[in-house]
């Protein structure tokens, strides 16, 4: 079934990237705070203060191996001291620590009370009953403080903080199990179009693989949110109401193909009968069909994304425009890659009036970057060889060997 005139229309106006991306995040609020599990918080954002609920470390207690002393007593060399018991790890010291004594210690175990400084076992002649001490050692040395990490009642993590590894960590030691973070989004990715057949099924005539739906799922998870595959929905408006009625359950809804202007470009009439459409041309190369709207459901409108068919203009729409979107959604507030001014090696050239992302190879240390050869849309690998996009503004029509250009780094995480 062809879609209907109004859907084959091109745009009234064209949209620059920026001005799409300002329309986009204005839409986009962050979810609900939701309790997990410590382990499950990695990469969410923290939805509330975490304060300290004692002092980290607990007590005083020995950075090394070694013997605890008085400081006093080893301010030189060859130094003898008499070893007057030991403490490990989790055990408490028997006794204190008097003028001209030592205790052996273990890692982590608690400072006995008269020492201030471990000297290490290399750094002794290992004694039993009595110690040789064989290096000067600075009075308070591998001596770890009580709170010296963290303090009682102390907010020791933010709301807003992105949970990395170090984060976990430190609510390990303060003790929570869960916590409550910005729910992550859960996405909604479908492709669209007849020509389509899934990853392990032999192409037939005028046939393809679907390598969207499993590029685009793995941009979602690669920002931290969960992806579900919705399959893959026939060129009929029919079909394509039936697909995205099932994906609406999600928080997103990721499509790609069906968004240009053909006859069975079904993606923008179908969301306009379903929710509204905001928007679908971008002044941008690759990528310039791209559909941006919601879809109504009984729990409230559900932000969609109409990306263009070919590989590349799928994948660069989702970084340029998706990600930032999706990490809004998450709760984060830095949105945007990092970016670096490199000399350019080779030329490229582009149309006039469009904002071209050109897949580059950028070389740090060098300060340089190279486009990673043919820029087609549909030459995925070029996504795959690149570790940055090069940036070219709209008014230029060439990027020349030595011209400095932006340069996006799609290898790093957001800054900003």
């Amino acid at each position: 079934m062809p879609t209907s005139p109004s859907a084959a229309r091109a745009a009234v106006s064209t949209l620059t990237v920026d001005e799409a991306q300002s329309r986009i995040l204005a839409r986009i609020a962050p979810l609900e705070p939701t309790e997990v599990g410590l382990l499950d918080a990695l990469g969410a954002v923290l939805a509330e203060d975490a304060t300290a609920d004692r002092d980290v470390p607990p007590f005083r207690n020995s950075a090394m191996d070694g013997y605890a002393v008085r400081g006093a007593d080893v301010r030189q060399a060859g130094v003898t001291l008499r070893v007057v018991g030991s403490v490990s790890a989790g055990a408490l010291p028997e006794r204190t620590v008097g003028a001209r004594e030592a205790m052996r210690i273990m890692t982590g175990a608690p400072m006995p009370d008269g020492a201030d400084t471990v000297v290490r076992v290399e750094d002794t002649d290992n004694g039993v009953e009595v110690v040789t001490i064989n290096a000067v050692t600075p009075e308070g040395i591998a001596v770890r403080q009580a709170g010296e990490d963290l303090r009682r009642g102390e907010t020791v993590l933010a709301r807003g903080t992105v949970l990395r590894h170090p984060e976990i960590g430190v609510l390990a030691s303060i003790g929570r199990a869960k916590v409550r973070v910005v729910r992550r989004p859960n996405v909604a990715v479908l492709s669209t179009g007849d020509e389509l057949v899934d990853i392990d099924e032999e192409p037939g005539p005028g046939q393809i693989r679907d390598a969207n739906r499993y590029s685009l799922a793995a941009a979602v998870r690669a920002s931290g949110c969960a992806a579900f595959e919705l399959g893959i929905a026939r060129d009929s408006a029919d079909d394509l109401r039936h697909a995205l009625g099932n994906a609406a359950f999600g928080d997103l809804v990721v499509t790609s193909g069906g968004v240009s202007v053909g006859d069975h470009d079904h993606v923008k009439p179908v969301v306009d009968a379903m929710g509204q459409m905001d928007f679908w041309s971008i002044a941008i190369r690759p990528g310039r069909p791209l559909a941006f709207g919601e879809l109504r459901t009984k729990r409230g409108a559900v932000p969609i994304f109409g990306l263009p068919g070919n590989p590349v203009s799928a994948l660069l729409t989702f970084e340029v425009f998706v990600r930032p979107a999706l990490l809004k959604m998450a709760g984060r507030t830095k949105l945007h890659r990092p970016r670096v001014e490199a000399r350019l090696l080779d030329r490229i050239d582009k149309p006039t009036g469009l904002r071209m992302f050109a897949r580059g190879i950028h070389d740090a240390a060098a300060g340089t970057v190279r486009s990673t050869g043919a820029q087609g849309s549909g030459i995925l690998r070029s996504m795959s060889l690149a570790n940055c996009l090069i940036d070219l503004p709209e008014a230029a029509s060439t990027a020349a060997p030595g011209d400095t250009v932006s340069v996006l780094l799609t290898d790093r995480m957001e800054d900003h």
